[in-house]
This record gives structure tokens, C-alpha cells and sequence, in this order.
């Protein structure tokens, strides 16, 4: 590892962070960046939990990507961890991105963000700009251009337009720097994480309004071809809809999940019940948050 973080001479490398609201659209960018999942999205907010690194390699250059959860008000301990989570990002990074849905327009929340964030040395990301018509996309870049962010970005991270113009952009600015990851590495996520992650993406697919919130997912035997994932939820009531009548709504999230995973690969959903868990700050930061 030694030799690894020896830099080359010529080599850049660094670290950039995507921060924001919730569903702005920043494991979307990230995945987008990366060309791979590394990040799971859906449309509810708490989807990112982690920070969760995904690495661009590119001739001479290497950048780390830093996603994080979406920044809200809290209203419980989960949340509370949520945004200690993103808020400590800013010191570790090369450059911090604060990515804005410009579909929405820049809102009060996106002001509470920046009011407390180095703006100059912070580059705006106005995502989701597809199906904007160009006038409304020029107006909102003019909305925010008085507020004194390094750079402003206009971009659509599911269409992909606008993506490579913000990529050649940070690899300019990134300094001198050792290989962090192999070549063939784009996510430290560890392999069974990101499992108990697939499983909680499709569950946030399958669950309507505020069920979602009250999932946590963790991998409890791991013994390959075979894994066991645990499905957590608050209430006894909840335990019946996420397995669904008849088990249709396990099976379903388990069939989306194993199309996913190497072929043979046996998987196991159980549901368990842990009271009211996002409210205990020691029950978070066992599940991992």
C-alpha cells in the first residue's frame, strides 16, 4: 500500500464531494460520473445513508467521488446522524459540490446549505436541467450567479448532458496526488454492504410514503453462494406489509436483488422488528448510520 500512495510524477488525484437536499440527484451524478452503481437511488429521501466513494479513473489522473446523504431538517436520531454524516465531508475533500435541483429552483434549503459552507470555494451543480427549456435554465443560472460560488454547472446526470464538461473541469483542478485506488476498484464499499444496500434500494422501490424511512437493511451471514440479509423495521404492523400478502413483496425485492448478484447466488430475506430503532442514537450507529 505503501508504493500505492507514492505519487507518480505527473499524477493527479484528489477528492471531490456532492452535498445537497435530499433527491437532488447526487448518486444519480455519481453513478453517471463513474459509469457503474455504486450508489443506490430512488425517489425518497434517506436513500443514501452512507458516505459512499466512487472512484474516476482516467489517464493520469484518479478522483475520488464522495456521496453523501441528502441534508434536512432531522426529526429523529437517524436523521440527526444523517447530517453529521454529510456535514463531515468538508474538511476531507480537495473541492465540495452542492448540487441543486434547477427543475425546483434554487429554494430555501439550498440557501440554509450555502449559507454555511465556503461558497467561493464551492462549485453550484444545477442538476436536472432535461426538459428545461433553455430560457429557464438561463434564468436560473442567473438567480444564483450573484451568490459567489467558484463555478456554476449547469447538467443533467440521467441523461448524461453537461456531465463531461464538470468532469474535465475538476480533473483540471485536482493537485498532485498518489493512486488512493487499484485501477480495477470504482466504489470502497465493502461487497456485503452493498448488498444489504441493493436490498434496501428495491424495498424503497416497492414501499409507498413513509414505510421506507423505517427500514434498515444488514447482512447477517455472509458464506458464499449463500447470504442472509436482514430486513429491520419499527412496528410489528410494518412486518406484514414489507413481506407483503402471501410473501409476494419479499419475493419480488428478492427477485430484483439476486438478477443483480452473481448467478447461483442464494439469497435470504428475513424480516425482524427493532422498536422505534430510528429514535435511539445506539440503535442507529449499530445498524451503521
Amino acid at each position: 500500500m505503501t508504493d500505492e500512495l507514492t505519487p507518480d510524477e505527473g499524477f493527479r488525484s484528489g477528492f471531490v464531494s456532492f452535498t445537497g437536499r435530499p433527491n437532488v440527484g447526487k448518486s444519480t451524478l455519481l453513478n453517471k460520473i463513474v459509469d457503474s452503481k455504486v450508489s443506490i437511488v430512488s425517489n425518497k429521501a434517506q436513500t443514501t445513508r452512507h458516505k459512499i466513494r466512487g472512484v474516476l479513473h482516467q489517464p493520469g489522473l484518479q478522483i475520488v467521488f464522495v456521496d453523501t446523504p441528502g441534508i434536512s431538517k432531522p426529526r429523529s436520531a437517524l436523521g440527526e446522524s444523517l447530517n453529521d454524516t454529510a456535514r463531515s465531508v468538508y474538511s476531507d475533500v480537495d473541492i465540495n459540490c452542492l448540487v441543486v435541483d434547477a427543475a425546483s429552483g434554487f429554494g430555501k434549503g439550498d440557501s440554509f446549505l450555502a449559507e454555511r459552507i465556503d461558497v467561493e470555494n464551492t462549485i453550484l451543480i444545477l442538476n436536472k436541467v432535461d426538459g428545461m427549456k433553455p430560457e429557464a435554465v438561463a434564468s436560473e443560472l442567473k438567480k444564483v450567479s450573484t451568490m459567489g460560488f467558484a463555478e456554476y454547472f449547469p447538467l443533467s446526470a440521467w441523461t448524461g448532458k453537461g456531465v463531461k464538461a464538470l468532469v474535465d473541469h475538476l480533473a483540471k483542478r485536482m493537485p498532485e496526488g498518489p493512486r488512493w485506488y487499484p485501477d480495477e476498484m470504482t466504489s470502497d464499499l465493502p461487497e456485503s454492504q452493498w448488498v444489504a444496500e441493493l436490498v434496501r434500494e428495491q424495498l424503497f422501490h416497492e414501499m409507498r410514503e413513509e414505510l421506507p424511512h423505517s427500514i434498515a437493511t444488514r447482512v447477517t451471514e455472509w458464506d458464499l453462494p449463500r447470504i442472509r440479509v436482514e430486513i429491520l423495521v419499527e412496528r410489528d404492523s410494518q412486518k406484514g406489509i414489507v413481506i407483503g400478502k402471501r410473501g409476494e413483496m419479499l419475493k419480488n425485492v428478492g427477485t430484483r436483488v439476486r438478477k443483480q448478484l452473481p448467478k447461483g447466488t442464494f439469497l435470504e430475506l428475513v424480516v425482524s422488528v427493532a422498536q422505534n430503532w430510528q429514535q435511539d442514537r445506539t440503535s442507529v450507529e449499530d445498524f451503521g448510520y
